[in-house]
C-alpha cells in the first residue's frame, strides 16, 4: 500500500513539473525547485533526469528546461517553444510569478484593447482583490519602448478601464534601467525590480 501510495505521489509530482512548463514555457532547475519543493540540487537533478524524454535542455547558468513534443503530447500543449533570446525574458517573468506566490488569476501575454484606440500586450497579469497587477519584463528591450507602454497604462487609467488603479510591476536587468523606469512612471503606482532580486 505503502509502495502504491508513493507512486501516485511520484506520478503526481511528474505530472504537475510537466503542466508549470506547458503554463510558464521555460523554466530554470532552481525555479522548478521552488515551485515543486524538489529538495537540493542533485534530488532536482535526478527527478529532472527522469523526465528527460518530455523536456529540452538548454544550459545557461543553470539548466533551463520546456517541453519537447513528447512532453507537449503529454499535458495537451500547443505552442512550440524553441531556444531563443527570450528565454531570459521568460525566466523573469516566471521569478515575479513564484515570489508573489504562484497567483492563481495569472495569465501571460494579455492583450488590453480599448476602442481600437488602444493596443498593448502585458507580459503577464494578476488580480489581487479587486486590483490588477501587471507585469513587465524589461529585457534588450529600447527604453523608448517601455515609455511607450508606460504611456498606455496612463491612458487606460484616464479612461477609467480599470475598477482600482492597477500595480505595474516591472523586472529589469540594471540599477540604471531600475532608475529610469521609476522616473517613467510616476505618478503611477510601481515596483521595479532587478532579475537578481530574486536569486
Amino acid at each position: 500500500m505503502m509502495t502504491m501510495l508513493a507512486t501516485i505521489s511520484k506520478e503526481q509530482r511528474r505530472e504537475n513539473i510537466l503542466l508549470s512548463l506547458k503554463k510558464l514555457g521555460f523554466l530554470s532547475r532552481s525555479q522548478l525547485q521552488k515551485l515543486h519543493r524538489l529538495g537540493g540540487t542533485r534530488n532536482a537533478n535526478r527527478i529532472l533526469k527522469d523526465l528527460s524524454d518530455y523536456l529540452n535542455v538548454v544550459r545557461l547558468n543553470e539548466n533551463i528546461y520546456y517541453l519537447n513534443a513528447e512532453g507537449r503530447q503529454r499535458v495537451g500543449a500547443n505552442k512550440v517553444l524553441k531556444k531563443t533570446n527570450q528565454i531570459i525574458h521568460h525566466l523573469m517573468r516566471n521569478s515575479v510569478y513564484i515570489s508573489y506566490g504562484c497567483p492563481i488569476t495569472w495569465k501571460n501575454e494579455m492583450k488590453l484593447i480599448v476602442k481600437d484606440e488602444i493596443t498593448i500586450i502585458a507580459d503577464a497579469i494578476f488580480n489581487v482583490a479587486n486590483t490588477y497587477h501587471i507585469i513587465e519584463v524589461d529585457h534588450l528591450q529600447k527604453m523608448s519602448v517601455n515609455k511607450e507602454k508606460i504611456r498606455k497604462y496612463k491612458r487606460l487609467i484616464d479612461l477609467g478601464v480599470f475598477e482600482k488603479p492597477p500595480k505595474l510591476i516591472w523586472v529589469t536587468s540594471t540599477h540604471y534601467r531600475k532608475k529610469q523606469l521609476i522616473e517613467l512612471s510616476e505618478g503611477l503606482q510601481v515596483i521595479v525590480y532587478l532579475h537578481d532580486d530574486f536569486k
